[in-house]
């Protein structure tokens, strides 16, 4: 029997009004059907901002402790599931189970820290020469709209949904069409840690439909939105000036390495974010610029490397690399492959496996790929693969680095691999990304530090994540003058 599942509306399990549902399958076998989920439309999310909008002022006036109970329930809870959630996420999304268990014990980590933050929604106060006192305090911007991506489908969600909770907002969330299960399964925790039945609906179904239909949608306060550029910029332009918004988008990020680095060191940085979790992370390193005297070494370690990487689904013992999310994505970088080897470049890496392996036929399967002598100017040293695929290029000096690591319209991301201090900090001060980090990997962020990219990367709104300004986006403040 195919399992059917449902929105979370107005504090009720309920199909799509229209009644319509759109498929889940598994990418390591698309025979597997995960089961059918609502395809939404305009009218259940009217329902959905509706049954928020009148759920939240009663949340936004309980007291933090409130708040700040429930999100520690929820990540008690999701540590006890977590393990059942992790092959469940493998199953939809294909990341290997260690990547799973990792993702889905974070999520604990992650309701407790804005936990945390309910009890620090701090004001100020002010001397002031026109009233005995000023201060200042915090409230909740109402209804808050959350879509988030299929890449980290629950660790995403919980980095928007906890500081929403925290500060007394009440949520739309939408899910990527991709990994609905993870969006229902992360709401069923927190409805089973008491929140309030309608303070969160959740929203299933395509995203050019559902996130059209949110934009559009009069109530919504805020919207948070990880994803593409290209759909980020339709958000911004499709919303009312009156919504506050947060983009986190794209990125083409560098690791570049200097020449007094380790070729050990390097080479596992690189492989840990270029091919970890099948190199779909917006962090993931694309590009290497290397020394020129490290050159040939580098590209020969790294390309040996990638092709030990044991790739298969992501259950089975061993398997290093799991498949693409989707066929889209799997013909996506197959035909990148076929673009570097166009523009000239040397590729090593990026078969199909399903061609070669009949035992991964019914999956998105590729090797991890290694391209080397492209022209500076080529699609795949310039363009968001989102895919196992790294592009290597000499460097002659650090200025060089400086200019070609900054030479794309995206700037989230960037890692520098030297023992040289100097360089560490004028790279750290100069390069326009929005993290920087010094002899590790571009992927694998800390949940109390701020997260955010500049340039196409973001909308340079409040950051996410921790950090002393991470409510700024979830809370308004207002300014009060107490005369005589």
């Amino acid at each position: 029997m195919t399992e059917r599942h449902l929105n979370y509306i107005a504090g009720e399990w309920q199909p799509a009004f229209g009644g319509a549902t759109f498929e889940d399958r598994n990418p390591a076998d698309e025979r597997d059907l995960i089961g059918l989920f609502p395809d939404s439309a305009a009218t259940d999310v009217a329902a959905a901002v509706a049954s928020v909008a009148s759920a939240w002022p009663a949340w936004a006036a309980q007291s933090p402790e409130v708040r700040a109970d429930v999100l520690f329930k929820a990540a008690d809870l999701m540590s006890l599931r977590a393990d059942t959630i992790a092959a469940e996420l493998t199953r939809e999304e294909g990341k290997t189970l260690n990547e799973a268990r990792n993702e889905a014990r974070r999520i604990a980590a992650n309701f407790r820290l804005y936990a945390g933050e309910a009890l620090r929604l701090n004001g100020e106060t002010y001397p002031s020469e026109v009233a005995q006192l000023v201060l200042s305090l915090r409230q909740p911007v109402g209804v808050v709209a959350v879509i988030t991506p299929w890449n980290f489908p629950l660790s995403m969600a919980a980095r928007k949904l906890g500081p929403a909770l925290a500060a007394g907002n009440g949520v739309v969330f939408k899910p990527s069409e991709i990994t609905p299960l993870m969006g229902q399964r992360l709401v069923e925790v927190l409805l089973d840690a008491g929140l309030p039945p309608k303070l969160v609906a959740l929203v299933q179904g395509k995203g050019a439909k559902v996130g059209q239909a949110i934009t559009a949608q009069a109530g919504v306060d805020a919207l948070t939105f990880t994803g593409s550029y290209a759909v980020g910029k339709q958000i911004a332009a499709s919303l009312s000036t009156d919504t506050r918004v947060q983009l986190e988008m794209g990125g083409k990020n560098a690791t570049v390495i200097l020449a007094d680095a380790s070729i050990d060191k390097a080479v596992a940085t690189i492989e840990r974010g270029a091919f970890g979790l099948t190199g779909q992370a917006c962090t993931g390193t694309s590009r290497v610029l290397v020394a020129r005297p490290l050159y040939a070494e580098l590209v020969a370690r790294l390309e040996k490397s990638a092709a030990a990487i044991k790739v298969g689904p992501g259950t089975s013992e061993g398997v290093q690399m799991g498949p693409l999310a989707t066929r889209a994505q799997y013909d996506k970088v197959r035909a990148y492959v076929g673009i570097a080897r166009d523009e000239g470049g040397r590729v090593v890496g990026g078969d199909a496996l399903p061609e070669t392996d009949p035992a991964l036929a019914h999956g998105y399967f590729v090797r991890p790929a290694v391209v080397s002598d492209l022209p500076e100017n080529s699609r795949l040293w310039r363009e968001e693969i989102f895919g196992p695929v790294v592009a290597i290029r000499p460097i002659d000096s650090l200025d060089e680095a400086i200019r070609l690591a900054d030479d794309t319209e995206y700037g989230l991301a960037v890692s520098l691999v030297t023992g040289d201090l100097p360089s560490v900090l004028r790279f750290a001060r100069e390069t326009q990304h929005g993290i920087v980090k010094v002899n590790s990997p571009t992927t694998g962020v800390s949940l109390n530090a701020p997260f955010g990219g500049l340039k196409h990367s973001s909308n340079q709104a409040a950051k996410e994540q921790g950090g002393a300004n991470v409510m700024d986006f979830y809370s308004r403040i207002k300014t009060i003058y107490l005369g005589a």
